[in-house]
């Protein structure tokens, strides 16, 4: 009786290497600048006490908005006698904390749930798809909203209210690429072999999702950015003295007319970071999606 061999060499798994596309990052002009531009920002918020000459909490009542220039401060005072430069760069370490760890935590629930649906299916899928589009039917910044008005202002609120509305977007992309990816000869041959579920889907099925997780967290953080200075500017998000791009703005519109650079230069800050993030994003995607590359 011949041995029954299973041929798995024909059908090898992709597996994504980050050496490889970091490399090809630097031949993409959208990733390459927002890349530089993530950054700077980046180093910004890391040496953000050898960057800035004042303390980002100490007020100044005699030096109340002052314009951009005056007295040693670049762009001026805020309402309380406080350097803005010293704020925005601050609150350059608020912004990224509570982009990247929100984005942690909804990848953590949205790829996990993905990555149950897609390889189990039935109805364990139906349910996981259904309160998905429960999530969907509500307005994000909405929802957002509502969450941190239940749990109350403050930074970890904001990251858990941030983390638990923006899932939907892992479990959705992950579960339709396990759907093509389990009925791969790779995988059968795995099932063949008796590896168990666990390892088939975090050592075989996720490593082969990783380029559309790395995309649309990319693009998430800077909308978690967004969404952060939103519920700051509300109210609902930072509090002071905590230095925060939204909380700032929000303030500065009650000088617009006089004092207008309090509203720029916060609006400018999240612009620029946003802009960086998306152009990253959206360089790693035409990198890493093969249909664009066929085209």
């Amino acid at each position: 009786m011949k041995k029954l061999e299973l041929n798995i060499e024909k059908e090898k798994p992709y597996r994504f290497n980050l050496k490889d596309k970091a490399s090809l990052l630097l031949k993409s002009k959208s990733a390459f600048i927002g890349g530089i531009i993530v950054a700077i920002v980046v180093l910004c918020a890391i040496f953000a006490p050898l960057l800035t000459t004042h303390d980002p909490y100490e007020m100044d009542m005699g030096k109340a908005l002052l314009k951009p220039g005056e007295e040693n401060h670049i762009l001026g005072t805020d309402q309380y006698g406080r350097d803005l430069f010293t704020r925005l760069v601050y609150g350059a370490r608020v912004s990224l904390h509570v982009g990247i760890v929100s984005v942690a935590v909804s990848m953590v629930i949205g790829v996990t749930l993905g990555l149950i649906a897609g390889y189990y299916g039935g109805l364990i899928d139906t349910i996981i798809m259904r309160i998905v589009d429960i999530f969907l039917s509500f307005p994000v910044i909405l929802l957002a909203i509502a969450l941190v008005a239940s749990l109350g202002p403050g930074i970890n609120n904001v990251i858990i209210a941030l983390g638990f509305v923006y899932w939907t977007n892992y479990t959705r992309i992950v579960r339709g690429n396990v759907l093509s990816i389990k009925e791969e000869e790779y995988i059968q041959a795995a099932k063949t072999i008796g590896s168990s579920d666990f390892r088939i889907i975090f050592l075989n099925i996720l490593p082969n999702t990783m380029a559309p997780i790395i995309v649309v967290a990319t693009l998430g953080i800077g909308v978690a950015i967004v969404s952060e200075a939103t519920l700051s500017f509300l109210g609902l998000g930072i509090q002071p003295p905590e230095a925060s791009w939204g909380w700032t703005l929000a303030f500065g519109m009650k000088y617009i007319r006089e004092s207008f650079h309090l509203s720029l230069y916060p609006g400018i800050a999240i612009m620029i970071t946003v802009l960086g993030f998306n152009l990253l994003g959206d360089g790693i995607r035409d990198l890493t999606d093969t249909k664009l590359k066929r085209r």
